[in-house]
């Protein structure tokens, strides 16, 4: 069947995992036939999970697939076929308070999206000081950190600035003025920019000075600290400091989105 989609003979199976926004994100992909969403809305309103005069969209009707009992596997095996497999991976889900998504197309492939609050977890970063503060930076982000010159920053549109890395401009942030910390170290010339990247964008992001690598436990932090974009977690630094979590993801979007005002 594969091979008269025009794909490889053997097909591939995807999985990822990411920190994004104070959630671990994992993805599972494959290049299969995607979900068949006729026969599962027929065995959804069989089952009587869903109404026959109802009308609901593809993630609705997908959403059935995790209900306990509900399979379109024509036979039972040793692996399908009993509705029970997706019932348990949503129940597992569900308790460590998460939540499962799904996409797909039909003879292209699905993707299942599983996020899950961070609670508990342990990442290689980078600390650093910004005034009389201390930060960490995931390493995973991180592109390239170096020394720049006030010339090679450029306004943009009044809504920020953009700084000139060899032949490409990407958007600045200096992060004393997103944090509102105050700082002796606010001219370029005298700091550190670190090139990040987050969801195949990139930034730089300008900081008082880079102090060392270490891996760090990672704590979510109470719902009052929950919308602030640029932080997503809290750890507490050998010397019994707290340090805060950058949320390289949310600064990305920020900067995109023209929030970011550094002048």
């Amino acid at each position: 069947e594969r091979i008269e989609r025009g794909k490889p003979e053997f097909g591939t199976i995807t999985m990822s995992a990411a920190h994004q926004e104070g959630h671990v994100v994992i993805e599972v992909s494959d290049d299969g036939n995607g979900l068949n969403k006729e026969k599962i809305y027929n065995k959804a309103i069989e089952k009587g999970l869903l109404s026959k005069d109802g009308k609901y969209t593809d993630a609705e009707i997908y959403r059935t697939i995790f209900s306990p009992g509900l399979s379109t596997a024509e036979k039972i095996t040793d692996i399908s076929g009993r509705g029970v497999g997706m019932d348990v991976v949503r129940a597992n889900v569900e308790k460590m308070k998460g939540k499962i998504e799904i996409k797909s197309e039909e003879g292209k492939g699905s993707t299942f999206i599983i996020k899950l609050p961070l609670t508990l977890a342990i990442i290689e970063g980078i600390t650093f000081a910004l005034g009389e503060q201390i930060y960490i930076m995931p390493l995973i982000s991180i592109i390239e950190q170096m020394k720049v010159k006030n010339e090679q920053i450029k306004p943009f549109e009044g809504k920020g600035e953009m700084i000139k890395i060899r032949d490409e401009y990407l958007p600045l942030i200096r992060l004393h003025k997103v944090f509102d910390i105050d700082t002796q170290v606010d001219d370029i010339d005298n700091g550190i920019v670190v090139v990040v990247e987050a969801g195949y964008r990139r930034c730089a992001i300008f900081v008082d000075e880079l102090l060392d690598q270490q891996q760090v436990v990672i704590k979510s932090l109470d719902s009052a600290f929950s919308k602030h974009s640029g932080i997503s977690g809290g750890t507490i630094l050998g010397d019994g400091r707290i340090a805060l979590i950058i949320d390289i993801q949310g600064l990305v979007n920020i900067s995109l989105q023209g929030k970011i005002n550094n002048v």
